[in-house]
């Protein structure tokens, strides 16, 4: 439960490995013909879940709403964008119901009055929208959501999706549904709800009145998808450019960087291992296309004549900060020494792949609700090793190679996260300086964490980005430090396995070691 380095996760693995080594080769060694082969399973995501049972009803009773919800019915498959869209406005402007309830023909009867009962059980009256999990395409992989709509998230996908109650006022208040967003205008009114700051209820339990498999369908429904968000954008204010992301109703949208390009100053702690530090920086030089940047070396106490050579001649500043390793000391005094508008925290372990990694960045972290934002990690074989980090309950790197062994719009989209890595983080200076910085009583570990969910009191989110990627070797610097006093300072500090909650991390999955789980209800 505290984290890959710590004493007891090496215990429990260095006596927990040789037991399954062992039940390994008792299986291989066993006679083939006494050996009973079961059929294959089928394969669940989280492992622990399997699909609800059909709503039971008697056959043939009708489904009734809630006495303040109108369902409006459409059939996806068969009818025409535009003519739905303006038979919902119809709807929008006549009813005297509180709640709409949009719901696809193909769904029966009983599963529409299980979400419908249940999403108006959870509504309150400060509600604009309450929406569930959903089965999904894959009844054994559903669509698992989180407990606050990410406004970045949103624009990557339709992370509301159905079954949802809208509010009627909430709606008439928008005006009519645009016909342009065809088939993605419940995506388009989920953004422009966001955008007004429309509170949103989720209710963590999976319901089968969900969106039928062609609204994921990228020949049906990518298009408008891509319509909606570039709209979104100018609506905000915001240049980029939106291309189909990796899933059909998913996008990938980037931000162009400010203009002038702002300055940047990328701030690089060491204790000698120059081996590692040139061949970061060298990676940086040849890659990076972005123009305004400096490069600021943190010396920890190094004491090697090839590391007190390679500062004396290298033509970047290098800030001594002596004393015993605290990296949150360390970075703090580095960004005291710069002026650059933005800085990034970089480990001196990281090798850049990404060419135009602060352009992307920097498009970013210069939103006004954006506070940190973070990039993809990847070890020395290409894997994953960091995702963001989710709270689930505690603090981890989420690794969609390993522990989160799905590949889903979620995993793969810029989207609104509880933290990122320190390894290598983008921040205003300014911003960075108002929040002190990070906590140097949390010397080694956790100080990045910390410093993400102070970053986001007044508003701001932090933002992880897949797009940007570079490698890590973890821990080539500063070995398997990992003191138990600053993670326990950490759970005192924000109440781990209380009240803390992650609130972009899906509400029913439960993260422990490497195996997510289903959290039952």
């Amino acid at each position: 439960m505290l984290g890959e380095d710590t004493i007891r996760y090496k215990v429990a693995r260095f006596f927990g490995r040789p037991l399954l080594q062992l039940k390994r080769r008792l299986r291989k060694q066993a006679p083939v013909a006494s050996i009973e082969r079961p059929a294959e399973k089928p394969v669940y995501f989280p492992h622990n879940y399997r699909p609800p049972t059909n709503a039971k009803h008697d056959d043939g009773v009708a489904f009734v709403s809630p006495h303040d919800v109108e369902s409006f019915t459409m059939s996806e498959s068969t009818s025409n964008a535009h003519e739905i869209i303006v038979a919902l406005n119809d709807v929008i402007n006549s009813t005297g119901a509180t709640w709409l309830f949009i719901v696809d023909e193909s769904v029966p009867e009983p599963d529409l009055a299980e979400a419908a009962i249940t999403l108006r059980a959870a509504a309150e009256d400060t509600d604009d929208v309450v929406f569930a999990d959903e089965s999904g395409t894959d009844p054994r992989s559903p669509l698992l959501k989180s407990s606050a709509v990410g406004p970045h998230t949103l624009l990557s996908y339709n992370c509301v999706g159905r079954p949802a109650l809208l509010r009627v006022a909430t709606l008439r208040s928008l005006g009519s549904i645009q016909t342009e967003a065809g088939w993605a205008f419940e995506h388009d009114i989920y953004l422009r709800l966001v955008e007004r700051g429309a509170r949103f209820r989720h209710v963590a339990k999976v319901l089968i009145a969900g969106r039928p498999a062609i609204s994921f369908d990228g020949s049906h429904i990518s298009s408008d998808s891509l319509s909606v968000v570039k709209s979104a954008l100018l609506r905000r204010g915001w240049e980029g450019t939106v291309s189909p992301g990796q899933f059909g109703s998913s996008v990938d949208w980037q931000l162009a960087p400010p203009s002038p390009l702002p300055s940047i100053d990328i701030i690089i702690p060491t204790r000698d291992r120059i081996d590692l530090v040139r061949r970061c920086i060298e990676a940086v030089e040849q890659k990076t296309t972005y123009e305004n940047f400096d490069i600021i070396l943190l010396d920890n106490d190094s004491i090697e004549p090839a590391s007190l050579e390679y500062f004396a001649a290298t033509k970047y500043r290098v800030v001594p900060c002596p004393g015993p390793f605290n990296y949150a000391y360390i970075v703090n005094r580095g960004i005291k020494h710069s002026s650059a508008d933005y800085v990034v925290t970089l480990n001196n372990d990281t090798i850049l792949v990404t060419p135009d990694w602060l352009e992307k960045m920097v498009g970013l972290a210069s939103l006004p609700d954006v506070s940190i934002v973070g990039a993809c990690l990847l070890d020395q074989d290409g894997r994953h090793e960091h995702d963001s980090i989710v709270i689930a309950p505690y603090p981890q790197h989420l690794r969609i190679d390993s522990n989160y062994p799905h590949v889903d719009q979620f995993s793969t989209a810029i989207r609104d996260v509880a933290a990122v890595t320190g390894a290598v983080q983008m921040v205003r200076r300014e911003l960075w300086e108002s929040l002190g910085g990070m906590d140097e009583l949390l010397k080694v570990t956790m100080n990045d964490v910390d410093i993400c969910l102070r970053s986001q009191d007044d508003g701001r989110n932090v933002v992880y980005t897949p797009d940007v990627q570079l490698f890590h070797h973890v821990s080539s610097s500063r070995g398997t430090l990992d003191p138990l006093v600053d993670r326990n300072r950490f759970i005192r500090r924000w109440d781990v396995f209380g009240s803390l909650r992650d609130p972009y991390f899906p509400e029913s999955l439960l993260l422990l070691g490497e195996t997510v789980y289903y959290r039952h209800r």
